[in-house]
């Protein structure tokens, strides 16, 4: 199955992302003709995929069907047609691009650059590209992040993002407007909105020229506009229309006309499809089967709305929709899979307690396998998962791996710690000053809860996750009794040495988490769980890419050595050539596997399929 990434409307032309695990994690941009056919824009070797802040997005745009993009190997910028040849666009310079609009009165892209051709910390600026000769020219720089560069309709005006250290850009950051100069420069740029204490997402500008955007300043993402310089919101709720952006080009909203927009607001962890008519101020909810909703994009002209679309019982999926008729049809699949409805687990929203009064949120999903059913009496082992970032949220969405462990007899619980998305501000700042603790407790709480309610076996908790996910578990494994075994997928055991080691994007993101390193280096220590092996006495599995630059690999050994000191039965799996996240099918299947045959092993039960043995060190002296 492929991952879709992203989409892109021009006229009747679709575009999209996939992330190809079979052709080693390549990413290829897809273009489908109005009559319905499709073919590669990029063909081999070329990735579209770039690096900017490490998780890239933005990767692409498209103008009068040429499409640019970055390419994964050398992070220059190439224009394509498809079926044709990419021919570079910028110099072979330790430059890197993204979040690309088309200037075409200008003949040139504007882009966020990140420059690493100095020692130290890259440079992050808005440039001009000339589309001729690929010549560059600074038009923002001075702070340390800028995403989000939107040309007005006339072409006149641009609007962007800024933030600086220690904020990430769900914390604080600023919305600048300015008028561009007849040389193209931005001149007298003003602060529309934001501030070290407000999160600004997605400024967009509207037919007639009205600048839009969202901000939490309520502490709800929801949208406004700034007409006049007045800044005024369109639909004050309890939900979110923003998401913290991780990646660059991510869209939630888009519109039909002036005045009417097509969304995707969050409610209770689940998106919603709306569209929102800007002078009532009412938002009519568009039924759609799925839960999941991403990359949003409209045609103003046609009525159509293109996204990214997730359910619990499909394959993710490219979805166009005619806002007048309210039909939609599915462009193409993440994968045909064929799954007998028999064999999916649906997942179940659950609320439980937590510490300190409070309630935290998760999706459960009970064991199915139309095949088989537990002996009489016999309460499932519970698989508690906890999900990346910390700053995201787990998805209510067709989830093959979770469906590869409920159709073997795990039941599954997906937890939207303290910290999350998706519950508005109050809740994503839970999590500040307490990583390490919020979500440990959260993760407990959660598996008690359905021990309680008589749902899972309570004596056979286990709990995983991937990079803060990671942290998460070890944090979970090291400080409390709760589990039993867990497996962290590329985590993070030292704090300050991810303090220390990481990229720019997060050098700071630790500061709000736990506190500034190396001030608080004794908090640092406090919560690393390399430095308490003493508490753990459960086994513990290691998955760990040996490219990862957010995350570098000395972590996972260093525990991985100190467990196999500590005489627990532990495993480690290195994977060559993967970095943050695992993109190759191979490696991905592998890990997935290793992990159930590592569960098999130190609770002692048969498998029903067939999988590459694990070397478990100790695991003789459980």
């Amino acid at each position: 199955m492929v991952g879709l990434k992203d989409a892109a409307l021009e006229g009747e032309d679709v575009y999209w992302l996939e992330g190809r695990p079979g052709e080693g994690g390549r990413t290829v941009i897809v273009h489908r003709s109005p009559e319905g056919q499709t073919r590669d824009v990029n063909p081999q070797p070329f990735n579209a995929r770039t690096r900017v802040h490490e998780y890239g997005g933005g990767d692409f745009v498209v103008h009068n069907g040429t499409v640019y993009f970055s390419n994964f190997a050398d992070q220059r910028l190439y224009s394509a047609h498809p079926g044709g040849v990419p021919e570079p666009l910028t110099a072979e310079i330790d430059h890197r691009y993204a979040d690309m609009t088309v200037d075409a009165a200008r003949n040139r892209l504007i882009a966020v650059r990140e420059d690493h051709t100095d020692p130290g910390e890259p440079v992050n600026e808005l440039v001009g590209i000339s589309l001729e000769d690929g010549a560059e020219t600074v038009l923002a720089t001075g702070q340390d992040f800028c995403s989000s560069p939107r040309l007005s309709p006339d072409g006149r005006s641009l609007a962007w993002l800024t933030w600086n250290h220690p904020n990430m850009p769900w914390d604080g950051t600023e919305l600048w407007v300015a008028g561009l100069d007849e040389s193209g420069r931005p001149a007298a740029p003003e602060r529309v909105a934001g501030g070290p204490d407000e999160s600004v997402f997605q400024p967009e500008w509207s037919p007639d020229g009205t600048l839009h955007f969202v901000s939490d300043r309520t502490g709800w993402w929801n949208l406004y506009r700034s007409e006049r310089g007045f800044v005024e919101p369109l639909c004050p709720m309890e939900a979110e229309f923003g998401l913290p952006q991780w990646q660059f080009g991510m869209s939630t909203y888009g519109f039909l006309s002036p005045t009417r927009i097509a969304c995707a607001p969050i409610e209770r962890g689940v998106f919603r499809l709306g569209l929102l008519n800007t002078q009532t101020g009412e938002l009519a909810q568009i039924e759609t089967p799925y839960s999941v909703i991403g990359h949003l994009r409209t045609n103003g002209g046609s009525g159509e709305i293109l996204f990214v679309a997730g359910s619990p019982t499909e394959p993710p999926a490219i979805v166009r929709l005619d806002a007048r008729t309210g039909d939609s049809e599915v462009l193409h699949r993440a994968g045909d899979l064929g799954i007998d409805s028999g064999y999916l687990s649906a997942p179940e929203t659950v609320e439980f307690p937590t510490e300190n009064g409070l309630t935290a949120h998760g999706f459960f999903y009970p064991p199915k396998n139309r095949d088989f059913a537990a002996p009489e009496g016999e309460l499932p082992p519970l698989l508690v998962l906890s999900h990346g970032g910390p700053t995201g949220m787990t998805l209510p969405s067709l989830d093959l791996e979770i469906q590869h462990r409920t159709s073997r007899g795990f039941a599954v619980l997906d937890v939207n710690y303290g910290g999350s998305t998706g519950y508005g501000r109050e809740y994503r700042r839970r999590l500040d000053g307490m990583w390490g603790v919020v979500d440990v407790d959260d993760c407990a709480g959660g598996a008690k809860y359905l021990a309680e309610k008589g749902l899972v076996d309570g004596d056979r908790l286990l709990i995983a996750g991937g990079s803060a996910g990671g942290y998460t578990t070890l944090c979970a494994l090291a400080f409390r009794d709760a589990f039993a075994a867990g497996a962290s997928h590329y985590g993070v055991s030292d704090a300050a040495a991810l303090a220390e080691e990481t990229h720019k994007f997060e050098s700071r993101y630790l500061d709000g988490l736990i506190g500034p390193y190396p001030e608080r280096a004794d908090l640092y220590r406090e919560r690393s769980p390399i430095h308490h092996t003493d508490g753990l006495s459960c086994p513990v599995i290691f998955f760990q890419g040996l490219e990862d630059e957010v995350v570098p690999p000395n972590q996972a050994i260093t525990m991985f050595e100190a467990l196999k000191a500590k005489g627990l039965p532990v495993a480690y799996l290195p994977f060559e050539g993967e970095q943050h996240g695992f993109r190759r099918a191979e490696n991905i299947k592998r890990a997935l596997d290793a992990e159930l045959y590592f569960y098999s092993r130190v609770f002692g039960f048969d498998l029903a399929d067939d999988v590459e043995p694990v070397r478990i060190e100790n695991l003789d002296t459980k």
